[in-house]
């Protein structure tokens, strides 16, 4: 394979990126949720001022959201070429390979979706606040609030993750099914797609309730996703059978 002169090299090399990418955004987010916050939650104010105020908290979200950016597009465009391999849309779901790199990359989009339009935006509003009150000014009302919905979608995204990399490991290490009738993929992506709805839906809506109790702790998030993981993977087994 020449690396710089055919198809393939260059698929290599969007693949290398993807992983590149995918390991800065899923690193930072790690951080965040196992690090970061257990740490903010017993730390003393000042410390925890400074640390957004100086910029470490800025620097940790720049790489975070442009990684997942660039995870995000590598990523469509690695699955876009799979489909023109397959033949189109049709021969790429009546594979095993198809199916669970399309689950992967569907968490992992509605994951790229949580960092742009919910946890940056409130991030930024936190950011803000915490830096006018640094120079004697008033906080920004809605910071708090805005910081509690990054804080429930940075959980669902860690959530999400453990399923994700299981089915983009899945894709070319462990077969789902032979063979899929239409009802079985019609079904997958009506109960799969509710079901990661809901889960989606629990981390921009309310505040209270067990659900969010669950995302409140790391232990909680992680028992979430592999039990989410295990869902998913039984609806495979369920509707596409075994031939």
């Amino acid at each position: 394979m020449a690396l710089f002169t055919s198809a393939d090299g260059w698929l290599f090399f969007m693949r290398w990126f993807h992983f590149l990418a995918g390991i800065t955004w899923i690193g930072i987010l790690y951080y965040f949720n196992f690090v970061q916050t257990p740490f903010f939650a017993t730390a003393e104010p000042p410390v925890r001022s400074g640390m957004i105020v100086g910029s470490l908290v800025g620097r940790a979200l720049w790489w975070f959201r442009w990684g997942a950016m660039f995870t995000f597009l590598t990523g469509w465009i690695i699955i876009g070429h799979k489909m023109s391999a397959f033949g189109g849309l049709r021969g790429f779901f009546n594979t095993s390979y198809g199916w669970a790199i399309f689950t992967g990359g569907t968490l992992g989009s509605i994951m790229w979706a949580n960092v742009w339009f919910v946890i940056w935006p409130a991030q930024k509003v936190v950011i803000e606040s915490a830096t006018r009150v640094s120079k004697g000014g008033q906080a920004i009302p809605e910071a708090a609030a805005r910081g509690q919905r990054a804080g429930f979608a940075s959980r669902t995204n860690t959530l999400f993750s453990i399923p994700m990399l299981f089915f983009m490991g899945a894709a070319s290490h462990l077969t789902l099914f032979a063979a899929g009738t239409r009802g079985g993929k019609i079904g997958m992506l009506v109960i799969g797609g509710l079901i990661l709805l809901l889960v989606e839906l629990n981390s921009l809506l309310g505040t209270a309730g067990p659900t969010k109790k669950m995302l409140s702790t790391v232990k909680g998030t992680l028992w979430a996703g592999f039990v989410l993981t295990a869902i998913l993977w039984g609806l495979h087994v369920v509707l596409f059978p075994q031939a």
